[in-house]
């Protein structure tokens, strides 16, 4: 599948951590994302299907919301969430933009009324990013990693915000565990993830899986 937009990622003004580099190490972190999505989704099982008798029950639409993104190098990719909209929210979002919180391409607003009731407690634990375990098994994504944009977003990034898929995107990272919530300049987003870029280490992937945990578990998602 060909990269989204017309222009290459310049990733000349990007600074890799050298472990980038170890293929030993990338072997292990794409070793421990097998590993761990496996295992999780044989785990989770029958929460998964509970989550689907859920969403299904709670609004008419289908279970799963297909997630259109784009990934390592602007290369598109198709991941998906359980549906935690009505079924018709991508049309409603024109009639919200007004109410944006997040500077640039990205859309961010607080109790979005398109979320169902279903979807705001999924959302509270992040239980709608557990589909994505698919994504990481197939290569897609990691479990550490950049957020990954919308197509859509992805087409109006800046050359410096389109740095951030330098690497393969991951369901959760450095974003996420240090006030995703509070955040809303996306380029300050941008610069977090560029910060992930340039201190990866196995063990910097270690501290953002245990932050994440405890940040499921606080309930601090929107």
């Amino acid at each position: 599948m060909a990269s989204v937009g017309s222009n290459a990622l310049d990733d000349r003004t990007v600074v890799f951590s050298p472990y980038w580099k170890s293929e030993f190490r990338q072997a292990i972190k794409r070793g421990l994302d097998v590993l761990a999505a496996s295992s999780m989704l044989i785990l989770f099982s029958p929460l998964l299907l509970l989550l689907a008798i859920a969403v299904r029950l709670g609004s008419p639409g289908r279970v799963f919301y297909r997630w259109q993104v784009v990934g390592e190098g602007g290369k598109p990719f198709l991941s998906f969430k359980f549906r935690s909209m009505v079924s018709n929210a991508d049309e409603l979002k024109s009639c919200l933009e007004a109410r944006n919180e997040m500077t640039g391409p990205v859309f961010k607003i607080t109790d979005d009324p398109r979320v169902t009731a279903t979807g705001k407690w999924m959302r509270r634990y992040s239980l709608d990013e557990l589909p994505q375990l698919y994504s990481v098994l197939k290569g897609d994504m990691s479990l550490v990693g950049p957020r990954p944009p919308l197509a859509t977003e992805f087409e109006c990034f800046t050359a410096y915000q389109r740095q951030k898929l330098s690497v393969k995107p991951g369901i959760t990272g450095l974003w996420q565990v240090s006030g995703r919530n509070r955040i809303n300049d996306f380029d300050q987003w941008v610069s977090l993830d560029l910060e992930y870029i340039r201190r990866w280490s196995l063990w910097l992937d270690s501290k953002i899986l245990w932050r994440t945990v405890f940040a499921v578990f606080s309930g601090s998602g929107k």
